[in-house]
């Protein structure tokens, strides 16, 4: 029924009513058209068809609409969100009482080229009535709460039963009952997490708030005693034994969720036999269990600055799914044969269990491959580990060749001390290690990939598309206003095109920031059924296999090799069930995935805002990251980002340039613009709000004077 109604509908900006439907489809008994109504309002639910105000049904994806979550500014007007497409902007006056989070539907009421489209928003799809977090306080006798989020502007009235253990000052979680009326929510309160003082609360907060949480339901914890501690020899039958091979894994010094090992030989024909051998979750995590479900619904594990947030119970992911050494783990092996030139020419993919000889380290593993040292501990793998950089380098000249993107971004890694304050923000190491798994990782998802796409079977895909052309220009048009000029034609469906444009970029000064600004005109990578491939890396087909404890599409992919190749099973039943759907899960994954990500970049923010706090008054240099109408973004070495407001920038009055992004001053012309070296000093912070504010440290008259840039052939 689903299908049937979707094809009517497919057509483009047609749409018919419910009785054009039942006779078109030819429905005449009264158990088909409850169905059909059914169906109909499954998919308005899950925003795949949109009901008219003329009570007519369209699909979404043909029609003039558009879908997307709004984002809504404290200024009033705000932005949809869509995947794929230019952000939708909506002024206050068309939101149509939406409010910041909101699945929205709205139409294009305005495009003019070069600016956003504007849009209108036609109807709320599903209310961003997700956690409130916030402060509990007695306002006027009657209890509410004081929302962390500012954007929530609404009016919040509490059930009495729900406010019997609270006190003022304690940070609690809310859920929304009901609205009064469009300015007040009747709410109640479902967790204390704590007091606003206590060691710890405003990270959970930061959790709560984007739908995570740190603890697992009673029902979870009481399902996982049954699961048990150790492999049995029962649950060895059928598998691929690799327990007497040389196997083992290579993490971060604190990792204790361990996904994936590793086994390398050098063949006697010349060519490479790399084992990529990963946890296999999806033995223990069953469908129809709350486990199952509590582990659909987190989608991934959230690791912020001094703690993790599981997406499996710890009995798992630090004990019977992870790869410690010396103990038999059930896996899913890819054994890949890889010719010279990084060709994979054979694989198979098993069922199996093995048996990890130790657990290495990156910093240890760089010791040797960078210095030549031997740690205590790894006299038996250097030959393993020098195979496996030789065959790391050839797998990475082999992406290179075809055109994958290397953005080469800063990640800054914040280090707190044991009651979570921040005490240093440094770079994150990236180094020969963390490289060469990286390209043993992505090699086994490709081969997965490949493997199920050419049995034409419904799969999970990581999906990165084209770039839009326009987003491209717009950089390429910044790149030359700098004064660089990039040579050779720039073609957005070849990845090699944009790789070509960074490389010219690679010796200037700013390049980290151009690196960055190019990385945010790319579309975001996403999970769905339907292969599109992978721009950035160039691949014609990929997946996500080696990271099933802590992102759930891995766990679906080994379900379904499960399924597939274990059991055997492709019956018509059984892909018709995964074809409907794969759609929806790895909609929500995606969904899941950037709210980790978003909340793992505030928790960083406010800790960075907290370690800025100890720093006001003091003296930095850095670069200028972003210029915007109201100031100057300015990051430091340690990828600490500050605002200079356009206030505080001394000695003239300063017009902002839209066109090459950069503040000229009125009377001096002296021009500010990314990539600018300046010395600033830390004005003010503030971990509450998450903001570091910088002023320009005053320089002599000598260095007002505009240089002039000749534009540089980077040819």
């Amino acid at each position: 029924m689903k299908d049937r109604i979707l094809n009517l509908l497919k057509e483009q900006d047609k749409s018919y009513t419910a009785f054009e439907i039942r006779d078109i489809l030819g429905l005449n008994t009264t158990e088909e058209l409850e169905e059909m109504l059914k169906v109909l309002n499954d998919l308005e639910s899950d925003l795949v068809i949109y009901h008219t105000n003329k009570n007519k049904y369209m699909a979404l994806e043909y029609s003039h609409l558009k879908k997307g979550k709004i984002s809504v500014s404290d200024k009033g007007y705000g932005f949809i969100l869509m995947d794929g497409e230019p952000d939708v902007y909506v002024d206050d006056k068309n939101l149509n009482g939406a409010i910041d989070g909101d699945m929205v539907v709205a139409e294009i009421i305005s495009k003019t080229s070069g600016a956003k489209p504007e849009g209108r928003i036609l109807r709320i799809a599903k209310r961003n009535y997700g956690p409130i977090v916030g402060e509990y306080v007695i306002k006027k006798g009657k209890p509410t709460i004081i929302p962390n989020d500012k954007k929530f502007n609404q009016k919040i009235v509490l059930t009495k039963e729900s406010t019997k253990d609270a006190v003022e000052g304690h940070i609690v979680v809310a859920t929304v009952i009901k609205e009064l009326d469009r300015n007040t929510v009747l709410a109640e309160i479902t967790t204390i997490i704590g007091h606003k003082n206590d060691v710890g609360v405003d990270v959970e907060a930061i959790i709560y708030e984007h739908g995570f949480s740190p603890k697992f339901s009673d029902e979870v914890m009481e399902e996982i005693e049954s699961i048990p501690n150790e492999v049995s020899e029962e649950e060895l039958v059928g598998r691929k034994d690799f327990r007497n091979e040389t196997i083992f894994t290579i993490d971060g010094d604190d990792t204790k969720d361990i996904d994936d090992a590793i086994s390398i030989k050098k063949l006697k024909n010349g060519n490479y036999e790399l084992g990529v051998h990963i946890a296999d979750v999806s033995y223990y995590v069953k469908p129809g269990t709350k486990l199952y479900d509590e582990a659909y619904e987190r989608g991934t594990s959230v690791y912020l600055v001094d703690r993790v947030v599981p997406m499996l119970p710890h009995k798992l992911s630090n004990g019977i799914c992870s790869l410690n050494p010396n103990v038999d783990r059930l896996t899913q092996s890819c054994i890949m044969e890889i010719d010279l030139n990084g060709k994979v020419v054979s694989h198979e993919i098993y069922e199996s269990v093995i048996r990890s000889r130790i657990q290495m380290t990156y910093n240890n593993v760089n010791k040797w491959l960078d210095e030549g040292i031997v740690p205590s501990g790894y006299e038996d793998f250097t030959d393993d580990l020098t195979i496996m950089k030789e065959l790391a380098d050839i797998l990475r000249s082999a992406r290179k060749r075809r055109g994958a993107i290397d953005f080469d971004t800063d990640e800054a890694k914040i280090i707190a001390d044991s009651s979570g304050k921040p005490i240093d923000v440094v770079l994150r190491d990236r180094a020969l290690g963390e490289k060469m798994i990286e390209d043993f990782m992505i090699v086994a998802n490709e081969t997965v990939a490949e493997h199920v796409f050419w049995m034409n079977l419904p799969f999970v895909y990581r999906v990165h598309g084209t770039p839009k052309e326009e987003k491209v220009n717009d950089f390429l048009n910044f790149v030359s206003s700098l004064g660089y000029k990039i040579t050779g034609k720039v073609n957005v469906n070849y990845p090699s095109s944009i790789e070509h444009v960074l490389e010219q970029l690679k010796d200037k000064k700013e390049y980290k920031i151009l690196s960055s600004l190019m990385l945010r005109a790319m579309q975001k990578a996403v999970y769905q059924p339907d292969n599109i491939g992978h721009f950035g890396l160039a691949s014609k087909i990929y997946t996500h296999f080696t990271s099933p404890i802590r992102r759930f599409p891995d766990n679906t992919v080994h379900r379904l090799l499960r399924t597939y190749l274990f059991n055997n099973d492709q019956s018509k039943k059984t892909v018709d069930y995964w074809r409907d759907y794969l759609p929806i899960l790895t909609e929500h994954a995606s969904l899941k995935e950037r709210d980790a990500i978003d909340c793992e970049r505030d928790v960083e923010d406010m800790k960075m805002a907290e370690y800025m706090m100890d720093h006001v008054g003091e003296e930095f240099k850095g670069m200028i990251s972003g210029v915007t109408s109201f100031g100057l973004f300015v990051e430091l070495p340690n990828m600490i980002e500050g605002l200079i407001h356009i206030s505080d920038i001394p000695g003239d009055y300063y017009n902002y340039d839209e066109k090459t992004m950069s503040m000229i001053g009125q009377k001096s012309k002296r021009r500010y613009r990314i990539g600018d070296e300046v010395t600033v000093i830390c004005k003010s912070a503030s971990k509450e709000e998450s903001f570091i504010d910088f002023e320009i440290k005053e320089e002599s008259s000598d260095s007002d004077e505009t240089k002039k840039k000749e534009i540089k052939n980077l040819g």
